[in-house]
């Protein structure tokens, strides 16, 4: 079993930065790919980046390439997510996902645990 908790949201500028982190109880955080999604009022929950389980290869979501990194530190337990450059539509809930199999990582349903969510407004 695996708890994660977000933080680090904000209420923020475009063009400003803000940099998520997702804490992971358990001992085996190493053992999963992790990903972030988020999901705006009245709308499905998307992908937004995802990590493999050594930090080797990253995966992005077109609309955030080149703004956002995700990272991971197994030593804490802990995955990140930096945005830069945000934007008005970045605006939503962001949660953090974990997963066993390391298949489907742009797939919400895919996801074995999540955490609760933390939001994050980018007025303009």
């Amino acid at each position: 079993q695996v708890q994660l908790v977000e933080s680090g949201g904000g209420l923020v500028q475009a063009g400003d930065s803000l940099r998520l982190s997702c804490a992971a109880s358990g001992r085996t955080f190493s053992s999963y790919a992790m990903g972030w999604f988020r999901q705006a009022p009245g709308k499905e929950r998307e992908f937004v980046a995802a990590i493999r389980r050594s930090g080797g290869r990253t995966y992005y979501a077109d609309s955030v390439k080149g703004r956002f990194t995700i990272s991971r530190d197994n030593a804490k337990n802990t995955v990140y997510l930096q945005m830069n450059s945000l934007k008005p539509e970045d605006t939503a809930v962001y949660y953090c996902a974990g997963q066993i199999s390391g298949s489907y990582l742009y797939t919400p349903s895919s996801y074995d645990y999540w955490g609760q969510g933390t939001q994050v407004t980018v007025s303009s």
